[in-house]
């Protein structure tokens, strides 16, 4: 039984689930802390471009995929900081129903249970 200010977001984290996934660490996020968040995007995509020509990021024009790939980023995190559906449409300014269908659309769930079905057939097999 959950307690009344815990709902079924409560287990979504980005960093619990890339410290679990070996990609992220404590250290990196006082790191990340200390950036904004245009810093830590124009980084990203620095890095992921280095090697590649034209511009492309991961073969994707980036100006185009810019919008996709904020509207995932801002998904998960609204599902990560609140408590329900409900409150994160809330909180993102959308109806429940618009979330429901974005969430849908980008396979939002699928990548905070990915990692939960992985640790859990770990913990069996061991």
């Amino acid at each position: 039984m959950t307690q009344k200010n815990e709902g079924k977001n409560k287990n979504y984290s980005i960093a619990r689930k890339l410290r679990k996934e070996g990609k992220s660490t404590e250290e990196l996020e006082v790191y990340l802390s200390n950036l904004s968040l245009e810093e830590v995007v124009a980084l990203k995509l620095e890095v992921a471009t280095r090697e590649i020509l034209k511009g492309k990021f991961y073969g994707f024009p980036i100006w185009r995929s810019l919008k996709y790939i904020i509207s995932d980023a801002t998904l998960k995190y609204a599902l990560s900081a609140t408590r329900s559906k409900r409150e994160a449409a809330r909180f993102l300014g959308i109806q429940e129903r618009t979330l429901i269908k974005l969430v849908k659309k980008y396979k939002t769930e699928l990548y905070f249970t990915e990692v939960e079905k992985d640790i859990d057939n770990t913990t069996i097999n061991q």
